[in-house]
């Protein structure tokens, strides 16, 4: 007799909706397509009767984070401002199932939970690609990665979204077959299956549509060289070619400038920092390649059309 797996999810307001539907769905039509009770699914949040999702959706639940209910998976699942969530009965719920051996993983933003919580220090985690910059800046004991899921780990984790359905149809191979998986995947028009390597954004490649080689270290050198950027020079001198050939690229691929190309890209990051993290504008400025938080404020206010210090007030 085929064992009934139960999950249980633990949802964080402002939870993603699209994550909690990818997550469940593929479960729910496992059990359709094979004519068995595969699985089962409760969901936990912590006034124990309502989760309030991310697009307003207001979901009913079947008990709080303070009572124990037996599972084989529990998967935390979190969404927009996953900081202002971060509660002691949600953090005290985590520890007491991980002190009875529940298998814990996070999807979406969630991973910045069980960091939180110590769970993720030496391991590989993924992580929705917006909150990358704040979560490196705070949690440099965890190697966050690009990709879509990590479920090789003892925590698993998956970065949110359609990920979230790319990770459970990996478990449903794991234990069921590929067959059961594949059939779940046609059942929800799913034909671009992710393997855990696959990485959330689109590459510099992808993304242009481009194919040189150049292009992408230079672009790759000014990513890992923000708070000190390089000159055009130097990047040129990096990727072994002339500024001119560097310009060139820049303008043929990107209808840009190394350098426009570089400031927009730290003040993208700056912007991630504002959003994301509770520094100060001028710690921002400094992590971002600017001597000077006055030049950091008239630069980003000419770029967003807003100061530094009004785009964080917006959050409020």
């Amino acid at each position: 007799m085929t064992k009934t797996e139960t999950f249980v999810f633990y949802l964080v307001d402002e939870f993603a909706h699209i994550a909690m539907s990818c997550a469940v769905e593929p479960l729910r039509i496992a059990n359709l397509v094979s004519g068995k009770q595969l699985y089962e699914w409760s969901f936990a949040s912590e006034n124990g009767q309502t989760a309030l999702a991310s697009d307003g959706t207001v979901m009913l639940v079947h008990g709080g984070f303070d009572k124990r209910v037996r599972s084989d998976r529990l998967f935390v699942l979190a969404g927009s401002n996953v900081k202002n969530h971060l509660s002691k009965p949600l953090l005290a719920a985590l520890r007491r199932e991980r002190s009875h051996g529940a298998r814990i993983g996070g999807l979406c933003s969630a991973s910045y939970i069980l960091a939180h919580a110590g769970f993720l220090d030496g391991m590989r985690a993924a992580l929705h690609w917006f909150y990358h910059d704040a979560f490196v800046e705070e949690f440099s004991n965890v190697e966050l990665v690009p990709s879509v899921f990590v479920a090789d780990e003892k925590i698993i984790t998956a970065s949110g979204g359609t990920a979230t359905a790319d990770l459970m149809l990996h478990l449903i191979r794991e234990t069921h077959g590929e067959d059961l998986a594949n059939q779940v995947a046609d059942q929800m028009v799913y034909n671009t299956v992710r393997e855990s390597s696959a990485e959330q954004k689109m590459s510099v490649q992808s993304r242009h549509g481009m194919r040189n080689q150049r292009l992408t270290e230079a672009i790759k050198f000014m990513s890992e060289n923000i708070e000190e950027p390089l000159s055009t020079k130097e990047i040129a001198s990096e990727v072994g070619i002339s500024t001119r050939q560097l310009e060139r690229l820049f303008t043929r691929y990107l209808q840009s400038t190394p350098s426009k190309y570089y400031l927009e890209m730290r003040l993208q990051r700056a912007r991630n920092l504002l959003l994301q993290s509770e520094r100060s504008v001028t710690e921002i400025a400094v992590a971002t390649g600017f001597r000077s938080t006055t030049h950091f404020a008239r630069v980003y206010r000419g770029f967003f059309g807003v100061s530094p210090t009004a785009q964080r007030a917006r959050l409020t």
